[in-house]
């Protein structure tokens, strides 16, 4: 049973939303001006949660980082073209978020001003207390993102609970200080989520709620 928290920090993709078909879709559009345009879906979708200089710097590994950089804006128009029309917020997300306890804040690759944008429009957006995402500053598995929400919430690691469903999540909720929970229903890899210990795993997310399992027919 995972304890009560003050605090829950959530990863948004793979954790809260199936977001995969309009990621990589994006994705795959850009790459179709390049010399890689053919590369498998089951291929990106694994880089969700990473910084996308990641991905772009492992498909084109003789291209300096500066060309690759502008890939990212046309990614991100390419996204917003989109309108999140194949994105869905997984299964119990919203009962969940209703009732967990504690306040509530997110740490995302996506910027601040998008992720806010993303949870209105799922109607996720009234249940966090905070919306946190990555502006200016380094992407996990780089700590910042988490250090933010501690600093407007006032409050130490130990107090925080951090879900996400990647190994970058996983290490940056290390990196933090903070408890981490593991995510199986989203799109990492386990035994590289593994290697930094999370304090919790779960396959269903009112396994957050305390005292779950709970005999309520909530639908999905």
């Amino acid at each position: 049973m995972i304890p009560r928290f003050p605090v829950y920090v959530f990863d948004v993709d793979g954790t809260l939303m199936d977001s995969a078909a309009d990621i990589c879709g994006a994705v795959s559009t850009v790459l179709a001006g390049t010399s890689r345009p053919d590369v498998p879906f089951e291929y990106l979708r694994g880089y969700i949660g990473r910084h996308f200089i990641d991905l772009f710097s492992d498909l084109f590994p003789e291209t300096p980082v500066r060309e690759l950089e502008a890939l990212i804006p046309q990614y991100r128009t390419a996204y917003l073209a989109r309108d999140h029309a194949s994105t869905t917020v997984f299964p119990y997300v919203r009962d969940v978020l209703a009732t967990l306890p504690g306040r509530k804040s997110t740490a995302t690759t996506k910027g601040t001003p998008t992720t806010r944008l993303v949870l209105e429009r799922f109607g996720l957006l009234p249940f966090f207390d905070h919306v946190q995402g990555t502006d200016g500053f380094p992407a996990k598995p780089a700590p910042d993102v988490l250090f933010r929400t501690l600093e407007v919430f006032g409050v130490a690691p130990k107090d925080c609970l951090f879900v996400g469903d990647a190994a970058p999540d996983m290490e940056a909720g290390r990196r933090a200080g903070m408890k981490t929970c593991g995510v199986l229903y989203g799109y990492g890899n386990r035994e590289e989520m593994a290697r930094w210990e999370p304090d919790y795993w779960i396959e269903d997310i009112r396994e957050l709620l305390p005292g779950w399992p709970r005999q309520v027919p909530w639908h999905r």
